[in-house]
């Protein structure tokens, strides 16, 4: 009887997208990612890994809402991986040399981050940068410009990726996404920033069913690599509601806040890139936000990028304001899983 009411909650635990990892004979355990299976779409087949880890923009509640999207609405699978802590395994985004789960870059097909300053040992950045290097179309937010921060040169094989490598100018997010860190322009909790599509790229498949976004967090300043298209520039505001009026300022020129490009990597592939300075967890309440991030899996996969894709929300989504040390204490990864029933 034992034996049967496990085997009936380990594949109750495995449809709700729980996965498991073996520990020794005869013993589970609940994994450190959470996992959605894709159902019928235009996905199928495919599999995205996303990469959770910042302090502030609530990386951990962003990521998971856009992957239970991909999910459901669109048939992709989608493994998000985290930043944990190491006494009790639950979600800590501070904790900026963890990345648990990573072997699952081994076998993704699309990788979609959203990282600020992460430190991880080598065996771990291993997984990432073969990846990378392997040609995997990457869609990055926010402040994965500047994703990566290695203090000491000589403390890891990956330096160079850090955002304020001397070897390899602006390290990743200059090099890779088209821009590192720079500065703030718009102020955060004071001046939102409203994304409007740049004239010269209507065209662009990535801009299908796309309008004027709202987001509530501050504009960066960036100069994106010279063969970035850009798809959308920012209006600055003097307000943190949509209708608030134009910063009188800080408007000349309007930034980039959203572009893609082509990028050649050292191992000679062609990785499909995707930059947009939005992605806060508070940002993704936008519809066409969330559209534009599903077409650029769409466009970095070579799938046809839908007339106007399914973006409606899954699952309870309400996400916390962006802050450090704003985020929700306890979370463990399996605590996101849905429940079977959600459609």
């Amino acid at each position: 009887m034992m034996k049967t009411n496990i085997g009936y909650l380990l594949a109750a635990l495995l449809f709700a997208g729980v996965t498991f990892f073996p520990l020794a004979p005869g013993k589970v355990q609940a994994a450190d990612t959470v996992v959605y299976e894709g159902k019928t779409g235009p996905g199928s087949g495919k599999h995205i890994v996303f990469l959770a880890g910042d302090e502030e923009y609530r990386s951990e509640e962003s990521l998971p809402q856009m992957a239970r999207i991909l999910a459901v609405r669109h048939g992709f699978k989608c493994t998000v991986l985290f930043s944990l802590d190491a006494k009790d395994g639950t979600i800590n985004p501070n904790a900026s040399k963890s990345l648990a789960g990573a072997e699952a870059l081994d076998h993704a097909d699309a990788i979609f981050m959203m990282l600020r300053f992460r430190q991880y040992p080598d065996a771990t950045m291993q997984h990432f940068v073969d990846a990378y290097l392997a040609g995997k179309p990457i869609i990055g937010l926010r402040t994965s410009t500047h994703a990566f921060q290695y203090n000491n040169p000589t403390n890891s094989a990956f330096a160079r990726y850090s955002h304020n490598s001397k070897e390899w100018p602006g390290g990743f997010g200059r090099q890779v996404l088209g821009e590192t860190w720079v500065s703030h322009l718009g102020t955060n909790h004071k001046e939102a920033t409203r994304g409007v599509l740049e004239p010269a790229a209507k065209e662009d498949p990535m801009l299908r069913g796309v309008g004027t976004i709202f987001a509530d967090t501050g504009c960066y300043f960036v100069d994106p690599q010279p063969d970035s298209t850009i798809l959308v520039r920012a209006e600055i505001l003097a307000g943190t509601t949509p209708d608030a009026p134009l910063e009188p300022t800080k408007n000349t020129p309007h930034q980039p806040l959203a572009w893609h490009r082509l990028h050649k990597n050292a191992a000679g592939k062609i990785n499909k890139v995707f930059c947009t300075t939005m992605g806060s967890a508070t940002d993704l309440r936008d519809e066409s936000l969330r559209r534009l991030l599903v077409n650029s899996v769409y466009w970095g996969l070579d799938l046809e990028v839908p007339t106007k894709a399914d973006v409606q929300l899954v699952g309870d989504f309400q996400p916390s304001a962006y802050s450090f040390n704003g985020f929700r204490k306890g979370v463990k990864p399996d605590d996101l899983a849905l429940p079977a029933a959600t459609k």
